[in-house]
């Protein structure tokens, strides 16, 4: 067995292939004067493991190339970051449902698919081979656990959220809640936890994916004003589009984590560990 990374991955490929305990291949990027990309594994064997975020354009395509090359292998694909994930529906006549596009270009050469904490798990069903997808909330719960707060309060940015936090909640016991937005006005809305104060409390907003961290910088914001002791964040995947990580800080959380499902200075947080359990079941 061996683990191949597309070029944006190649942090989670080598933590993965580690704790797998097997040989991280090289693969040769190269482009050719038109700008077509041009990829060579140098080392194969029976079985590859496709470590590949699709984080743009540039990393859906090397994700296609490997696949192709492993042709003829027992090839397992992990997607950690699935980009256009979010558009899993037709909003408006005339658009493409993208999730669905995406699943079925990535489903082609592989023999089964690995997600992480995917945004909707019936995308699942577009692949054409088996998928599944896995959780690292344990893993985030555990990062939250090192910073040794006292009584600290998870919270979910809404309740379609509330599970996934649950889930970070449970490995430290913690009291779990998710926001709720009360309207005061045309203009103005108020964001506090639904069920629990937060005031005095070491609150922690978790989620999936931190996108342009807008609503969480509100809510941040809005959490300080009514007493919080403090305001941190924990999420899976760090986008941070549109400057969304100097909103955050701006808006006052001292601490601000992500996994290396996509690769930042943020990335305090391995789902390796998940993803080499998955593969070896």
């Amino acid at each position: 067995m061996k683990v191949v990374y597309t070029e944006k991955s190649q942090v989670l490929a080598a933590r993965t292939a580690k704790k797998l305990g097997c040989p991280l291949s090289e693969v040769k990027y190269t482009k050719f004067p038109d700008g077509e990309q041009s990829i060579r594994i140098m080392d194969e064997d029976d079985q590859m493991i496709i470590i590949a975020s699709t984080v743009d354009a540039e990393a859906t395509m090397q994700a296609i190339l490997l696949l192709d090359a492993c042709e003829g292998k027992e090839t397992t694909l992990v997607l950690p970051y699935m980009g256009y994930a979010r558009q899993d529906k037709k909003f408006n006549d005339g658009e493409p449902v993208s999730a669905r596009a995406m699943a079925r270009a990535l489903s082609t050469g592989a023999d089964r698919i690995f997600t992480i904490n995917i945004h909707d798990t019936s995308i699942l069903e577009h692949f054409r081979c088996p998928a599944k997808n896995l959780t690292i909330a344990p893993e985030i719960g555990a990062y939250i656990n090192t910073m040794s707060l006292e009584n600290p309060l998870i919270l979910s940015p809404d309740e379609g959220a509330w599970e996934f936090a649950k889930g970070v909640a449970a490995v430290g016991k913690w009291d779990c809640d998710h926001l709720d937005k009360t309207r005061l006005s045309g203009s103005e809305v108020t964001m506090a936890p639904k069920h629990l104060e937060a005031k005095g409390r070491d609150c922690i907003i978790v989620d999936d994916i931190i996108a342009t961290g807008g609503s969480m910088a509100k809510a941040a914001g809005m959490l300080l004003e009514q007493g919080a002791a403090s305001v941190r964040a924990a999420g899976v995947h760090g986008v941070f589009a549109s400057g969304g990580y100097i909103k955050l800080m701006q808006a006052g959380l001292l601490d601000i984590a992500s996994s290396d499902t996509i690769e930042r200075a943020s990335s305090r947080i391995t789902a390796s560990v998940v993803i080499a359990e998955a593969v070896r079941k």
